[in-house]
């Protein structure tokens, strides 16, 4: 009976009998409560002191003493129907065709089952309560909805430990009929899937490292001050992870994703009780979508789903706000209304006012309205992927929150987000009938850059670091570069140091150097001048082709045309501006026009494109390597004449380019017939049934398309080891982002001279104009050479390389007749620290040639009727000695002599070739 009185005592008489001893309990346990740090408040300190029906009680003594009057004029308003709200939640209620009916003694015996089992729980647990204990079932009540504190590296996690027994263990798995998006719109299973994926977000442990990958992720993104946190697929999909939400994700990606901000930002809130002050909510971005949509394969089945893509923004929109909660305010009354969720597309807005029942007018509440940051882009089809025949589509992106400006015209993306569809007046003019315009709705952008960035590893960058070890790295990744090409060993070096480019520079943002470098190939035609262009497509991490003839001015540059719906000038890039930071490969460079032409001479030099045109004044960043391919005039080169002769360029776009290759159709039978053997057995190997051998040395390691199918694992020019197209592209990039090589006074000295001496020449022979250009292409070319050897000096030996190349295409840009005058007098820096093998193998097949010259005149026979050719010792020492080599048993025993079919016979004192193996 104590029990009843003690819960049922009136407060006026329990204030009039003890007010002092209750208000100093009450006070007291406030003050307990605020050092415990439990957000509990004064009534739950009054329950426990004077018992729950107390509140209940008073609240209804203050409604008798001043309720409010609920028989108005406008009652039966209340009752009116509402749809959206007369709506009953399915989870929990039993499918009637799995009950069956009980008859009254069948439900009788189960109910005192029942109560038996509850009798002995009660027992077991000793939950029998006096009149004292009856704050102590509210205080469990309350304990079993506590917030416990975890304490995991260094951060303080706050848990919440729901009462799971009343949640059913399938209300996620069983979906009772219904489709995805109405079961997981269920109130119950939305909570279901907040709870489980913050569970997830606290719990996940990466595989391999056995830590706790996104909290780690939350702990970084709160210290850059972020709003996104990235959640791979796989890893929610793992069965450590929540697979039965993986599930819903591609189905209901709208539903699905907002409650993952839900739960994402009660995570960081439990973590970072001030981390609100950044930002409100903290956006859950999905990467890592097993499937992968290209943008020409988009269909109506993709509508409302998560889906995965890529291509090229072409154009990128301003930043505009928009709405995303917003309040009104009754004109009539002044009360604010809302807020209210707005929609992707259509405006939201009150039907009538909640506090003077009005129907407007109602206005903008700028103050209290939430706006979200807009950006609409559009992405391209990658030239590369389009068939021939075919033109690229494109396809609407729109980003909201940080996404914006997450990219630029020119990038290559890959976007997540969701496939939908909206109202387009205009469109339907047009069209006749109903078509909706598709748009995809972004929830995670990722750049190409970043993606190869990120697949870069610690064992990736150790191997990177373990091949810059190899002496001979260069002379691997010359002889790696179109490994399926024979011979052209100056052009392959041209088109390496283009790959790896020098440094740019820009002190204080006042003048920049381009550290690009530019090469041209002018040569004959089937020397492979386009295979090495579309060989740069695939190797260089960024690359767009085109051709002269089908390139107009606008289209290498960039033009300005009428958006075709709101009829505003917008500015598109061009094929430079969309190599930004890359590559661009010109075919056909002879046959553009000379006004298209002359356009890229300042996307040439100053890497900027300057446009003017329907008061759109701008300047676009064109920062890319051009390298261009050109035939001869008349059609095929002509040794007797001049450089300027041969090509139709003019000498501003020629001073512009940094390497010139001169690439010559000569008939060397020895040469030829090892040309044929290579390219018939990599058509033997590229035959789609032929199985290649099985490697057991483990440097063989199995290469991708240019060299794989070749089969070509050692060069059969150099015998060096042509190193995997794979690892030669993680290669060219850590190169390029990591390595910055700096330039040393002490290495100028012979760049000045070389260069003095390179002005005399040119002046004497009038072929190519020399100007301060090539001085800053030779600075150029020793940066990249120290890039390919992961150095970060500028050294003397790639100073010697650099001006050796560089005097190499000048040379091959002379007449004939001057050409080996000017070897002579260029010999010393032509043979700088120049590996002697390489030097006696060019003396011996010049010996070789003049002797298969004399051979065919004496016998009256072909080549194709010798075997052998056989040289004397002393006739190649002769030669030796000019250039100041006189030990030649080194060379006797390099690749190269090897190589090329040579044998030394010791007795005889001959040096035999053999032609025709």
């Amino acid at each position: 009976m104590s029990s009843q009185g003690s819960g049922r005592r009136n407060p006026r008489a329990n204030a009039n009998s003890q007010p002092a001893r209750d208000d100093e309990a009450a006070s007291q346990a406030l003050t307990d409560n605020n050092d415990l740090g439990e957000d509990r408040d004064r009534d739950d300190v009054i329950a426990e002191l004077f018992g729950d029906e107390t509140l209940d009680e008073a609240a209804l003594l203050e409604e008798e003493e001043g309720g409010e009057d609920l028989f108005g004029d406008d009652m039966e308003r209340d009752y009116r129907p509402q749809p959206e709200l007369d709506q009953l939640s399915a989870s929990g209620i039993d499918d009637d065709d799995d009950a069956s009916e009980m008859s009254f003694s069948a439900r009788r015996n189960a109910e005192l089952e029942m109560d038996l089992r509850d009798a002995a729980l009660l027992d077991d647990q000793h939950l029998f309560f006096d009149d004292g204990d009856a704050s102590q079932s509210a205080t469990d009540k309350r304990s079993s909805q506590r917030r416990s504190r975890l304490r995991r590296g260094g951060v303080t996690i706050v848990e919440d430990e729901e009462m799971e027994e009343d949640i059913p263990v399938d209300i996620l798995e069983n979906m009772r009929g219904r489709s995805i998006r109405d079961h997981v719109n269920d109130e119950a299973v939305a909570k279901e899937i907040v709870r489980r994926f913050k569970r997830f977000l606290r719990h996940f442990k990466d595989v391999e490292t056995e830590k706790l990958k996104y909290i780690h992720q939350i702990q970084n993104m709160v210290a850059e001050n972020k709003e996104s946190l990235v959640i791979e697929y796989d890893d929610l999909a793992h069965d450590s992870g929540e697979p039965a939400i993986s599930f819903f994700l591609p189905e209901a990606p709208l539903e699905v994703i907002d409650l993952f901000d839900i739960a994402a930002t009660e995570v960081v809130s439990s973590m970072y009780p001030h981390y609100a002050r950044i930002t409100a909510t903290v956006h859950a971005r999905i990467a890592g979508l097993p499937t992968f949509e290209e943008i020409r394969m988009l269909r109506h089945i993709h509508l409302n789903m998560l889906i995965t893509t890529a291509g090229v923004v072409t154009v990128t929109s301003g930043i505009l706000p928009r709405l995303s909660l917003v309040k009104y305010n009754c004109v009539a009354c002044g009360y604010v209304i809302g807020p209210i969720t707005q929609g992707q597309e259509d405006e939201v807005k009150p039907s009538s006012c909640a506090s003077c029942q009005s129907r407007g007018p109602f206005e903008l509440n700028v103050e209290e309205t939430v706006y979200q940051n807009y950006q609409r882009i559009t992405i391209q089809e990658s030239p590369n992927m389009v068939e021939a025949g075919r033109l690229p589509r494109s396809k609407d992106i729109i980003l909201t929150g940080d996404l914006c400006d997450s990219c630029k015209p020119g990038d290559e993306v890959e976007v997540t987000g969701v496939y939908t569809n909206n109202y387009d007046s205009s469109m339907n003019s047009r069209q006749g009938f109903p078509v909706f315009a598709a748009v995809i709705i972004a929830n995670y952008v990722r750049t190409k850059d970043q993606i190869e960035s990120d697949a870069l590893t610690d064992e990736d960058i150790k191997a990177i670091r373990d091949l810059s070890k190899d002496p001979d790295i260069a002379q691997r990744i010359f002889a790696s570069v179109a490994p399926t090409i024979y011979g052209h060993e100056d052009v392959k070096q041209a088109i390496a140091l283009a790959l790896f480019r020098g440094v740019a520079k820009n002190p204080e943002g006042k003048h920049a150097l381009r550290g690009d470098i530019n090469v041209l190939l002018c040569g004959d035609p089937g020397t492979a001048k386009s295979q090495f262009l579309r060989y740069v497509v695939h190797l260089a991490p960024r690359a767009i082709l085109t051709t002269g003839q089908g390139a107009s001015a606008v289209g290498l540059t960039a033009y300005v045309q009428r958006h075709p719906v709101t009829r505003e000038w917008t500015l598109e890039a061009g094929a430079m501006v969309l190599a930004d930071q890359g590559v661009c490969l010109i075919d056909e460079f002879d046959k553009m026009n000379d006004q298209d032409r002359t356009s890229i001479h300042e996307a040439m030099e100053q890497q900027s494109i300057s446009i003017s045109k329907a008061g759109i004044v701008t300047s676009l960043r064109a920062r890319c390597t051009v390298i261009a391919a050109a035939n001869p005039i008349a059609g095929r080169y002509d040794s007797s004449r001049t450089f300027a002769d041969n090509v139709d360029l003019t000498e501003p776009i020629l001073s512009r380019f940094d390497i010139l290759c001169v690439i010559r159709d000569q008939v060397d039978p020895i040469e030829d017939d090892r040309l044929a053997e290579f390219v018939i057995g990599n058509h033997a190997k590229m035959h789609p049934h032929h199985k290649a051998p099985v490697s057991t040395d483990p440097d063989s390691m199995e290469v991708d398309s240019q060299s794989d199918f070749a089969g070509q694992r050692v060069c059969p020019n150099t015998n060096v080891k042509i190193i995997p197209q794979t690892l030669l592209r993680k290669y060219l990039m850590y190169a390029r982002e990591n390595i910055h090589p700096k330039l040393e006074e002490r290495c100028l000295e012979r760049i000045h001279t070389v260069y003095a001496d390179l002005r005399k020449e040119s002046m004497a022979t009038g072929s190519v104009v020399v100007t301060v250009r090539h001085v800053e292409s030779m600075i150029r070319m020793s940066e990249a050479h120290a890039k390919m050897h992961l150095r970060n000096y500028v050294t003397d030996e790639d100073v010697s390389a650099a001006i050796r190349i560089a005097l190499e295409c000048f040379i091959q840009t002379q007449k004939a007749s001057i050409m080996r005058q000017m070897r002579k007098t260029f010999s010393r820096q032509l043979t700088f620290k120049k590996d002697n093998s390489e030097l006696l193998l060019f003396l011996l097949k010049q010996l070789v040639r003049d002797q298969l010259q004399y051979e065919q005149s004496r016998k009256n026979v072909t080549v194709t009727d010798l075997d052998k050719v056989s040289i004397s010792e002393d006739d190649f020492k002769a030669k030796a000695k000019q250039l100041n080599i006189d030990n030649l048993q080194p060379f006797y025993r390099s690749r190269f002599f090897k190589g090329n079919n040579f044998e030394y016979d010791k007795t005889r004192k001959q040096i035999v070739q053999v032609l025709f193996a």
